[in-house]
């Protein structure tokens, strides 16, 4: 009797057991895809700010009202355009004066360059010859009387208006003579050489005065948009604070801050793709700037990044992210970034799926990642299957079953149905294609 329960007893273990290996050996459900080659960059991330291509803070240079703006924040200008007008009424008043002052040397300078020096000499030795008779007479008159006064024959008062005549006849002949040696001393070179530089003096306080007067037109120094009007018209403006502001945001300079590790990739024209946060959009541009240190602080380097702004719609300010494409590999062995998994000793592996439906792991070596695939130097070949979906876990040499390619899933022309991929499967089951089984 005890024989027949132990017996029953095992032919019921045997039963239970075997439904269990069954379901301990049955295939795990993976998604596989193939290895191919395509072209892959390296890329270098980085995040920054947008500035203007050109940004001047238009400032007068003279202190003096605003007498009129014609320009409002946000108005296109070009170079050269008048922005606004200060007050000027005295400044040109001012400048009128000067001009008659270069008139007035002007004049002069043409009647001494066609003036006769020498009929000055004739004039001026006439009149020291007169000067000298005059003198002559008046002295004799004066000894004359002199002697009839000592005589007792004359009066004194005589004598004295005698002595007053000479002394003025005598004075008059000294000035004729000081005259006449200065036309003598001074050539009509020297003349015409003063005459010139009085010209020229009055000419520069005349274009200073202009100066003043063009000063007070402010105008535009380059294309660009009207940023910032911090005054009205009335107020007064001042040399050194800002009246307008001008930039030039045809194209913008994104600021971009890379890591330090990976800035020695990044160079002078290299393309990148720039965009915001709050967009989709992507724009093209060029590396223009890597600074040439680092900042201590952030451990980055600086790189500006320059793009063409058509239609204006990025704006100075915003926040962007860069893509800098430092190298480009061709025909580069590639595979989803979901088909890594963590390898022996901290490397990196990826399971292929042989024809017979087996997982093996294959420790590889990877090379750069652009989006969803990375670089496979070495561990895999083209064409050979990797497991990017269920590989996690999965031992070495396990029994798997493909319910779908990567490929299949991500076609949405297709149909969805789940027995459809299978004979795909099956015509991709081909021992020739599995290079090392």
């Amino acid at each position: 009797m005890l024989r027949h329960l132990l017996l029953l007893i095992m032919i019921f273990l045997a039963a239970c057991k075997k439904p269990q290996e069954e379901a301990r050996e049955a295939p795990a459900p993976v998604q596989v895809t193939a290895v191919t080659q395509a072209t892959i960059r390296r890329i270098v991330n980085g995040d920054g700010v947008l500035f203007p291509l050109d940004l001047a803070n238009v400032m007068p240079k003279i202190a003096a009202p605003v007498q009129r703006f014609y320009v409002n924040r946000g108005d296109h200008v070009k170079q050269g355009q008048i922005l606004a007008v200060l007050e000027n009424r005295d400044l040109t008043a001012a400048a009128a004066e000067g001009k008659g002052a270069l008139d007035q040397a002007d004049a002069n300078l043409r009647a001494t360059q066609g003036a006769t020096v020498p009929e000055e000499m004739v004039k001026a030795q006439s009149d020291l010859d007169s000067a000298r008779e005059a003198r002559e007479s008046a002295k004799k008159i004066l000894d004359s009387r002199q002697q009839l006064f000592q005589q007792g024959a004359l009066a004194r008062r005589l004598v004295d208006e005698s002595q007053l005549v000479y002394s003025q006849a005598l004075a008059q002949y000294r000035s004729a003579e000081e005259h006449l040696k200065t036309l003598q001393s001074v050539s009509k070179e020297e003349q015409i050489r003063t005459a010139s530089a009085q010209v020229e003096t009055a000419r520069a306080h005349y274009n200073s005065l202009e100066a003043q007067v063009a000063y007070s037109r402010v105008i535009s120094p380059m294309n660009g948009i009207i940023s910032d009007r911090p005054l009205n018209a009335g107020e007064m403006a001042n040399p050194g604070a800002p009246l307008l502001t001008v930039m030039d945001i045809s194209r913008v300079v994104a600021r971009v801050n890379v890591p330090q590790a990976e800035a020695g990739a990044v160079k002078i024209g290299q393309i990148a793709s720039i965009s915001q946060p709050d967009s989709a959009d992507q724009f093209e541009g060029k590396v223009t700037v890597v600074s040439p240190a680092a900042d201590p602080n952030t451990t980055t380097v600086q790189v500006w990044i320059q793009i063409d702004n058509a239609g204006e719609r990025l704006k100075p300010g915003s926040s962007v992210h860069a893509a800098i494409s430092t190298e480009v590999y061709k025909a580069a062995t590639v595979v989803p970034t979901a088909a890594i998994l963590p390898g022996e000793e901290g490397g990196t592996a990826v399971l292929t799926v042989s024809s017979d439906s087996v997982a093996h792991k294959r420790a590889v070596k990877l090379g750069v990642r652009e989006g969803n695939q990375v670089q496979i130097l070495s561990g895999v070949n083209p064409g050979e299957e990797v497991v990017v979906v269920g590989g996690l876990g999965l031992d070495d040499k396990a029994k798997v079953k493909v319910v779908t390619t990567a490929v299949e899933e991500s076609d949405e022309d297709e149909d969805n149905a789940p027995e459809s991929p299978a004979p795909a499967k099956d015509e991709k089951k081909n021992p020739a294609k599995q290079p090392g089984k």
